[in-house]
């Protein structure tokens, strides 16, 4: 009986985009049609106006005032967000007594809504930036965290102690075993990560603030205007979209490097 051949996946090519752009361009049209006669501007505004507003945040130094304090806060939060969950997972991981006495109270902590400590924040650090990143390290910190220390938990010590048998010391072990090990779940939790450093970040801003996309999105919300808030939305987009390729291509160059490693 001949084995059955697989099925091999058809060139997508220029299909799969178009398809996206047509998506986009329909609800694009569906949502200018809804304007003004399935539900009221003043509620859903209309990508018009929303692409004229937007223009208009762009040209101003206050536009660009508030997208680059959020991208400061952003960034700073997820970068530190980042260098604790990793320093946390790896020494809980590596000293598993610690690790399960304080796994528990970890867990505790993390339960707390991020949003709930932004008054706590907001007494610490003040209006300006930090209280923001605060509330970005928090979030980060802990997905980082547990997608380190689990990894670090599955580590196959058999592994580690044939790098032993071979003459390895620590730093071979780190590089051969426990690092390949822990790039798949560090890259879970970037992905993971940078989401929620600015949800947290936008979340700050709208309890106070007084400059940032999220600020800028609570006063358009509080004069209900919809295009303003709509434009927000859109510039939020946006950098999650750049925040996305920036990932994406750190995980392509990480991916290379541990396929190196193994082989």
């Amino acid at each position: 009986m001949s084995a059955t051949p697989a099925r091999v996946a058809p060139d997508e090519g220029w299909s799969i985009p178009l398809m996206r752009a047509a998506v986009i361009v329909v609800s694009l049209l569906l949502w200018q049609f809804a304007s003004g006669r399935l539900l009221p501007d003043y509620i859903i505004s209309n990508p018009v106006s929303v692409a004229q507003r937007t223009v208009a945040t762009l040209s101003t130094a206050a536009g660009w005032l508030d997208i680059w304090t959020t991208t400061i806060e952003v960034v700073i939060g997820f970068v530190l967000g980042i260098l604790c969950g990793v320093a946390g997972g790896l020494f809980f991981g590596t000293f598993r007594t610690a690790g399960l006495v304080f796994e528990p109270l970890i867990a505790a902590v993390n339960g707390i809504p991020k949003i709930a400590l932004a008054p706590l924040f907001l007494i610490f650090f003040g209006l300006g930036i930090w209280s923001k990143v605060a509330i970005a390290v928090m979030s980060v910190a802990f997905v980082m965290f547990y997608n380190i220390y689990l990894g670090m938990r599955m580590i196959q010590t058999d592994l580690a102690d044939i790098v032993r048998v071979m003459g390895g010391d620590r730093r071979h072990v780190f590089i051969y075993v426990v690092g390949p090990a822990l790039i798949p779940p560090f890259l879970a939790g970037l992905k993971a990560g940078g989401p929620l450093a600015m949800l947290g970040v936008i979340a700050g801003e709208f309890v106070a603030s007084y400059e940032g996309i999220g600020h800028a999105l609570a006063q358009s919300a509080a004069s209900f205007d919809a295009a303003g808030a709509f434009s927000g939305l859109v510039i939020l987009v946006a950098m999650a979209l750049a925040i996305n390729a920036l990932l994406g291509g750190l995980e392509r160059v990480l991916m290379r490097r541990l396929e190196g490693v193994r082989k």
